[in-house]
């Protein structure tokens, strides 16, 4: 009898990629085969709302997945179904709406007519040959940030125990992979059960990883800037090199009028100090963020600010989006909402400048060594999250972790390196 056939269709961020690993490692465990969507007897669609864009594309990918040739069953979860279930669900009978993730591959058992305990096919754990797994340690937010609906579609902060987290690195440990990377919408507030009756934060969270697994580096994901700190750099600097030297701190604005608007809980300057500090514990770190243009009121000055702010921290890398107002949130109803045209050619400014910063972090990182996990033969990510060819590799396979002496950059950022040594 042929397996029924499956596709996983991500949107949205971090945490959603690893979740829908993890529906995809569940939907192999039952029974089904992976495909693309073309193909498949069942498309799982793990959805984003963060703004009204975001949704759009959730009904749009939502109704492409019901006009394929082979009719699939949809099962629409995550963050839009959390708030629109029914909506979604009425799209058609063919759509089964599941907002919590955990119980996606029950369901697709029960429509595709499988045992969801037996794992006829014996698959679980993880792809061989991966470079890096994310492992999500917490889930939802406690901040009310005035653009943003997850808190609503997510739910308040809660953590994953310190005991079960230390079993998943181990599984990506078992499995051959070097890297694993710690997730969650809030990391930064992770506050998990620990043994002996005691809670841990994300410190003690990564305290009990590298003295209780064999991972050969670990990596975090996003820490908020309220919740990053020199002591969490000390302890990065203390790990020799076990904790990927890379903290994302998503600033979202450089001018502290747009930051308060935003309820963001510092300003421009305190974000500054703060990257001081960890510069200071951590000299090569690289240090990305996330910044929104064309906030509500945000004016030719502001944006001026942000732009010389850019400057002044020295980025690796910027993820800029354009304001998007997401219906339900303050910002969407407040006055002087930035014209589309005037938000593109910031965009365009903030982009230009952010590529810069990432040349010159980059090219600060010839005549350094650093570690780099193999994606592809000769050409890997360092810890710092540049991207590196490394010559003398070898048969390195994908997965293979290696110290890479920095002996240039091309235009385009990527480092040019030589192997040391394998590492693990």
């Amino acid at each position: 009898m042929p397996k029924p056939t499956a596709s996983v269709v991500n949107l949205g961020c971090r945490v959603n990629r690893v979740e829908s690993d993890r529906i995809s490692e569940d939907l192999l465990r039952i029974g089904f085969e992976l495909t693309g969507e073309q193909d498949a007897d069942l498309v799982v669609i793990n959805t984003c709302a963060v703004t009204g864009e975001a949704e759009a594309k959730t009904r749009k990918a939502v109704r492409h997945a019901l006009g394929l040739p082979r009719a699939p069953r949809v099962v629409a979860t995550g963050c839009a179904v959390s708030l629109h279930a029914d909506a979604l669900a009425a799209l058609s009978e063919r759509v089964s709406a599941e907002p919590d993730k955990t119980r996606v591959a029950a369901l697709a058992a029960r429509l595709a007519g499988l045992d969801p305990d037996a794992a006829p096919f014996g698959r679980s754990g993880f792809v061989s040959g991966r470079s890096r797994v994310g492992v999500k340690v917490q889930d939802g937010c406690n901040n009310r940030c005035t653009y943003c609906i997850v808190w609503k579609a997510r739910g308040p902060e809660r953590s994953v125990p310190v005991d079960e987290v230390v079993e998943q690195v181990s599984a990506v440990c078992r499995a051959g992979i070097p890297e694993a990377v710690l997730t969650g919408v809030n990391l930064g507030a992770y506050d998990g059960e620990a043994p002996g009756g005691r809670r841990a934060d994300i410190a003690g969270l990564i305290e009990a990883i590298l003295g209780r697994t064999d991972i050969l580096q670990l990596r975090l994901s996003s820490v908020e800037p309220m919740d990053a700190d020199a002591s969490l750099a000390r302890l990065i600097a203390r790990s020799s090199g076990r904790v990927a030297p890379f903290l994302h701190l998503p600033v979202q604005s450089g001018s502290s009028s747009v930051l308060r608007r935003m309820g963001r809980p510092y300003d421009a300057a305190g974000f500054e100090r703060l990257v001081a500090r960890i510069r200071g514990e951590l000299p090569q770190v690289a240090v990305s963020g996330d910044l929104i243009v064309g906030f509500p009121g945000e004016t030719d000055e502001e944006f001026a600010e942000s732009l010389a702010f850019v400057e002044r921290v020295g980025f690796s890398r910027l993820h800029v989006f354009r304001y998007s107002a997401r219906p339900g949130t303050p910002a969407a109803e407040m006055p002087d909402q930035v014209d589309p045209r005037v938000m593109a050619e910031r965009s365009a400014a903030m982009r230009a400048l952010a590529e810069r910063c990432a040349l010159r972090d980059a090219a600060s990182r010839v005549g350094t060594v650093e570690r780099a996990v193999i994606e592809y033969p000769g050409r890997g990510t360092l810890g710092s999250f540049h991207r590196v060819s490394v010559e003398g590799a070898g048969d390195a396979p994908a997965g293979s972790l290696l110290e890479v002496a920095i002996m240039g950059v091309d235009g385009d950022g990527t480092l040019r390196g030589r192997a040391v040594r394998q590492l693990g």
